[in-house]
């Protein structure tokens, strides 16, 4: 996840307090037309009929026995207070969860984007504007039933979807807590908000889970990648194989007459200064490899933020030039559909 700082945020949000104590199972919410929540069904909602989301979530669960959810391949047993880079445990911990209105237009529309920041990240990119979720890991341990009451209680506030930051290393605990989310009467999109850091055969079990998938492409330098990424060298190739394998399962984003998305792919590229995260060849690959017809956010919102100041090469915020100079190339591989 890129983008603002949470304390930015949260200017731009109708907050949803963690300890929401609603009932799962809302009689009075009817979610209707008018009411911002889309009408269509999301893949998920088949996977649950037949049986399908219950039997993901279980095969899943067992990855936290020897964790393998992304490319650290950490194997830590999780279950057993075992932690990995991403300090995680087995249950989900989340930050906060709001109405979010300062994501891209199409995800937040009129009623906004029902975000639930999770806590702790195995990216840990030192120049990470949230540090104190994604580094520091603050936030609640909650149980799955929690989570899904929060999914649901988002969408009663009349949110377009779910928008699932930082989700990778908690895939488990997202899957097990839609089946009960589900049967209380969820029903809009899912974003898989994601650094981009996943792997291809992990990301095949949420094929039919996932509406939308939002990654990063953070860099196309595996040495880059290593330096300002907690040695993440292999963050090149799992982010390529990763967007292939999300632009097969949904495809170029689809915009309803909302102008709400409501599936396929959102990629997002945060330019770096000095040219660092590789804009041109990353671009290029977007293009080539997936489609032109890509919905791309190109983010000029870097600054130096944690421990980026001890690293001169990116201890300053991008210029006027370098932003121009990306969006050159961009259209010139012939991407056209920016978030704007």
């Amino acid at each position: 996840m890129v983008g603002g700082s949470r304390r930015d945020f949260l200017k731009d949000a109708v907050c949803l307090p963690l300890l929401f104590a609603g009932s799962l199972r809302d009689p009075e919410f009817h979610p209707a037309s008018d009411s911002g929540v889309s009408t269509d069904l999301p893949s998920y909602l088949r996977l649950h009929k037949r049986g399908e989301l219950e039997k993901r979530a279980e095969e899943l669960r067992e990855i936290y026995r020897n964790c393998t959810l992304c490319p650290r391949d950490c194997r830590v047993d999780r279950t057993k207070g075992e932690l990995g880079k991403c300090r995680a445990s087995d249950k989900v911990k989340v930050s906060n969860a709001f109405a979010h209105f300062g994501e891209e237009p199409v995800l937040i529309g009129t009623r906004g984007s029902g975000t639930i920041f999770f806590s702790n990240c195995g990216l840990r990119c030192l120049y990470c504007q949230n540090a104190d979720i994604s580094l520091e890991g603050a936030g609640e341990e909650i149980a799955d039933e929690r989570l899904a009451s929060i999914m649901v209680g988002l969408q009663r506030l009349g949110c377009h979807n779910i928008n699932l930051v930082t989700p990778t290393h908690y895939v488990p605990s997202i899957v097990a807590a839609l089946v009960p989310a589900v049967s209380a009467g969820l029903k809009i999109p899912l974003v898989y908000n994601t650094g981009g850091y996943e792997k291809a055969d992990v990301l095949r079990r949420l094929d039919g889970v996932i509406d939308i998938y939002m990654p990063d492409f953070k860099y196309w330098d595996p040495a880059k990648a290593g330096q300002y990424s907690s040695e993440a060298y292999n963050y090149p190739h799992y982010a390529r194989e990763a967007h292939q394998e999300m632009h097969r399962q949904v495809g170029v984003l689809q915009i309803d007459d909302r102008g709400v998305a409501v599936r396929g792919l959102l990629i997002r590229h945060l330019v770096l200064p000095q040219r660092v995260a590789g804009s041109r060849d990353v671009l290029r690959f977007i293009a080539r490899e997936l489609s032109r017809e890509s919905y791309v956010n190109v983010m000029r919102q870097y600054r130096p933020e944690y421990d980026a100041p001890k690293h001169g090469e990116i201890n300053r915020v991008i210029t006027a030039a370098e932003f121009g100079e990306v969006m050159k190339w961009a259209r010139e591989f012939g991407l056209h559909r920016f978030a704007r």
